[in-house]
């Protein structure tokens, strides 16, 4: 058989993500006879390509995924995309406008066609580079959240909560995004910390000649928005303005002077302008007081005409322009830098408007409860669990949604309206006739009398349904795949969209399907640079995922990620990272080969009975190790498990152990033993490395048409009697061995150097149940046990016993003799400050009791060294 020197991922990854899918591994329907194990994806943007914070993501859902096939489970996990109404809209007009058209040029109709045929151009790129990476994803029951299917979900969810009185229309303020020109929720609104200026106004007091008011905004462009200048009713020195008038400046349009506690005294100057249609705060004051609302922005954030001054232009540029103005006025009386937040708006980057907007919510406080107890008491486990805390201050505290976008792509608000202006709420615009006949008593009415809103739905009002309305169970709420799939099982995503969507979709399923729609929701940390910055293409910090995967396979890039993503915490990306990933199949291969290329002598008697019982012992426990690891959702615990069972146990000690010498024959149990570990790793490396697992197992035997590692089943723990006794009892053989290597590193013996060993040992048994391992391990040619030292010999403790290597023309005496000495006072002023240590009294006395232990254990250590080394002095 010829076997490939070297691994080449290129060679075989694509080759078997083709074979998974030809047989058919990935497809999943409710089997009755099959434990359901479903997971959906958390869809990505169409507008997505894959990146790091992907790559980890889907790593984790697929190694979840893949396990649970490998137990017999039904394995489902449901990919996707979503529709993300902002961002995709925003690429589209963009797109348009490169051809020289405009989006108001259009009909809706129009753009939806532009809109759809840029999705099916472009939308499905990240589900092809997610198949790079490995995701077993069944891609036949791949979802769009805006697929007519799934569309009609999210309309009979809203008619739905409509009818229960839940979606009301009303002016509110909301966060505005003049870019995208539409409505965002207070999730999409993101804080950036800048320094900001706050400018000193003069108002020019009505009737009082020379009289002024000083104002501080930091928003100097919206005074011709100003209705009021509220002052605290105690701050007395405006006692005597109470019930005065003043002139905006430059506009000089007259506005009364307000008193309300609200105001702060010691802020500012204790005077503030209410500008009721641009400030939440302002806006309410405005309620309480009874006063008028102007508001003087355009969607795209230029002043319109009711500002009466710098009318079109942006209002950035109004801010430059009105602050040189007040200036020359001599209404400017100073400005001062300050450090403030501005909130912007997560897709656009651009700054958010506070504006009265005319919209649709969605009452969340009768949503939120039952969402909030599922989650306290862990029927939803979060995890890590220090998340719950996060989730129920946000629950506790939750706002109406707004629900409404300014857009076209997007789910249209299924709201009519008739020619009163009263409006319907329907599925269908017949049933919208229908209802629109009844409610107004004119039989007459024609669907063209109709007007559907213009706005679209919130893209997070079709993601909240999506673990129902991916199996269909709105269309059919009794359908087999809803029943047997749903609950899912597991959700992994990040926590920066704990209440954007995971909250959400709580509160859906309780609502539609009273039931929780996952059981856990494993979250992922962020991925950074080696600096703690997050990565992202703005930045240009981030390496592409897919030339990552080139250069270092799919394999090792998925373990590289994994090396240390710790749920919940952030992941410090470094290229070494997946250099160990690619160097870890590396060393998987060459085990392969290794195994391989040994030739069998049926003759033989089975030789390495002890290295077999051994490695089995290690290996049973390292599986229960693992399996506690997944159960607990310690994915880079379990990987560090397998990793160490691997390199560690089975490459580094097991082979070597076994290794028959230059061109000697293998007897065949120790070779059926080994192919059977080999076998079981591969099982257990799996989930985390598919594609070299895959090329190895049929690399490893001939197989079956069905015969993958991809199916085969997950192993199952055989406890192994005595097995702690064996492990340590191979311990302290390896201990020894280290021992001898060590003494080869510091006195440059060649590792393979014949050497001699000497024990004075009350464990003579060890030395002979495990001599053969011990001399082939340690390249030594004899250990003998021995009442003293022998000459010119130098020592080591290893388990409370004394080891001798002779070194008679070997090595430099008398430089031995300086090191030996050097190290011995070292260790003696160790001993010394352990023994000040346990001296101090208060120390004893008020340390943990392990601490103290530790100290002692310590000492007892160091004279274990002290000894060893005076009488490897004594006999040099």
């Amino acid at each position: 058989m010829s076997i490939a020197k070297t691994y080449t991922p290129a060679d075989v990854e694509a080759k078997w993500y083709q074979r998974w899918q030809e047989q058919g591994f990935f497809k999943a329907k409710a089997n009755p006879r099959k434990q359901p194990y479903s997971v959906v994806i958390p869809p990505p943007n169409v507008t997505g390509v894959l990146h790091m914070g992907h790559m980890l993501n889907n790593t984790i859902q697929d190694v979840l995924v893949r396990r649970a096939r490998m137990q017999g489970k039904e394995a489902c996990w449901v990919p996707g995309t979503d529709h993300a109404s902002i961002a995709t809209e925003a690429k589209v007009v963009a797109l348009l406008k490169e051809q020289g058209i405009e989006k108001k040029d259009l009909t809706r109709e129009q753009f939806l066609e532009h809109a759809f045929a840029w999705k099916e151009k472009y939308g499905g790129i990240i589900l092809e580079q997610l198949k790079q990476l490995g995701a077993s994803c069944d891609w036949d029951r791949t979802r769009f959240t805006m697929e007519p299917e799934l569309t009609e979900a999210v309309l009979r969810v809203f008619v739905d909560l409509h009818q229960k009185g839940l979606i009301y229309r009303g002016i509110r303020m909301v966060n505005w995004d003049p870019q995208s020109q539409t409505a965002i929720s207070d999730e999409e609104v993101i804080p950036k910390d800048v320094m900001a200026k706050m400018y000193h106004l003069r108002y020019e007091v009505v009737g009082q000649d020379g009289q002024f008011l000083t104002v501080a905004t930091s928003r100097p462009e919206t005074i011709m928005a100003d209705v009021a200048v509220a002052v605290n009713p105690n701050d007395p020195r405006y006692t005597h303005l109470h019930g005065a008038k003043v002139r905006i400046p430059l506009l000089g349009r007259e506005i009364p002077v307000i008193q309300d506690e609200y105001v702060s005294i010691d802020f500012g100057t204790g005077a503030l302008k209410v500008t009721p249609a641009h400030d939440l705060n302002d806006y309410e004051l405005g309620v309480k007081h009874n006063l008028p609302v102007i508001d003087i922005l355009n969607n795209d954030g230029s002043l319109n005409e009711k500002a009466v001054l710098y009318v079109g232009q942006d209002r950035f540029a109004a801010r430059r322009n009105i602050v040189k103005d007040l200036e020359e006025a001599g209404h400017l009386v100073k400005v001062e830098e300050y450090a403030s937040i501005v909130q912007t708006s997560e897709r656009t980057k651009a700054v958010i408007e506070p504006r009265l907007s005319m919209q649709w919510f969605l009452k969340m406080e009768h949503l939120a409860k039952p969402a909030l107890e599922v989650v306290e008491s862990d029927q939803v486990k979060l995890h890590p669990a220090k998340f719950k805390n996060t989730y129920r201050v946000w629950m506790e505290n939750v706002h109406d949604w707004c629900i409404s976008r300014q857009l076209w792509w997007g789910q249209q608000i299924p709201a009519y309206y008739l020619p009163d202006g009263t409006y319907v709420v329907a599925l269908t615009p017949a049933e919208a006739l229908e209802l629109a006949r009844a409610q107004s008593g004119n039989a007459n009415l024609q669907l063209s009398d109709l007007r559907q809103d213009e706005d679209v739905l919130d893209t997070w009002f079709s993601s909240w349904l999506w673990p129902i309305s991916v199996f269909d169970g709105f269309k059919d709420p009794d359908n087999a795949d809803i029943n047997y799939f749903y609950p899912t099982n597991d959700l992994v995503t990040g926590p920066d969209i704990l209440f954007f969507w995971v909250a959400r979709m709580i509160m859906a399923g309780l609502e539609f399907r009273k039931d929780i729609p996952f059981r856990n929701v494993y979250l992922t940390g962020i991925v950074r640079d080696s600096q703690g910055r997050k990565m992202s293409k703005q930045l240009g910090n981030s390496p592409d995922p897919l030339d990552l995967i080139k250069q270092f396979g799919a394999d090792g890039v998925r373990t590289g990620m994994l090396f240390s993503a710790p749920a919940g915490n952030d992941l410090l990306y470094d290229e070494k990272l997946v250099e160990q990933g690619r160097n870890f199949c590396n060393k998987l291969w060459n085990a392969f080969r290794l195994t391989q290329g040994w030739e069998v002598d049926a003759a033989l008697p089975f030789a390495n009975s002890t290295a077999v019982e051994w490695f089995t012992a290690k290996l049973q426990t390292s599986l229960a190790e693992i399996d506690e690891h997944f159960e607990k959702f310690r994915m880079s615990d379990a990987l560090m498990t397998v990793y160490k069972l691997v390199w560690d146990d089975f490459c580094s000690v097991y082979l070597e152990m076994i290794k028959p010498a230059y061109q000697a024959p293998i007897d065949p149990e120790t070779l059926r033993h080994t192919t059977g570990f080999l076998e079981t790793l591969l099982k257990l490396l799996h989930p985390f490395m598919p594609f070299i697992t895959e090329e190895i197992w049929h690399e490893l035997s001939e197989r079956g048409p069905k015969d993958f590692v991809c199916v085969a089943s997950w192993p199952k723990q055989q406890p192994v009697a005595g097995a702690p006794e064996l492990l340590a009892r191979m311990e302290k053989a390896l201990d020894i061995v280290a021992g001898v290597r060590n003494i080869r590193n510091q006195k440059g013996l060649g590792p393979n150097k014949p050497l001699t060993l000497a024990a004075k040992t009350d464990d003579a048994e060890l030395l002979q149940t495990y001599d053969g391992i011990i001399r082939k391990l340690a390249a030594l040619t004899k250990i003998s046990t021995v009442e003293a030292a022998p000459a010119a010999s130098v020592a080591f403790v290893s388990g409370g016993a004394e080891f001798f290597v002779p070194l008679e023309g070997q090595i430099d005496l008398g430089v031995e003799k300086e090191r030996l000495t050097k190290e011995l006072e070292y260790t003696q002023g160790f001993r010394e400050s352990v023994l000040k240590k346990l001296s101090n009294e208060k120390f004893v006395a008020n340390a943990k009791a392990d601490l103290v232990e530790r100290e002692r254990q310590k000492l007892a250590d160091a004279e274990s060294k002290i000894a060893a080394l005076e009488q490897s002095l004594a006999v040099l």
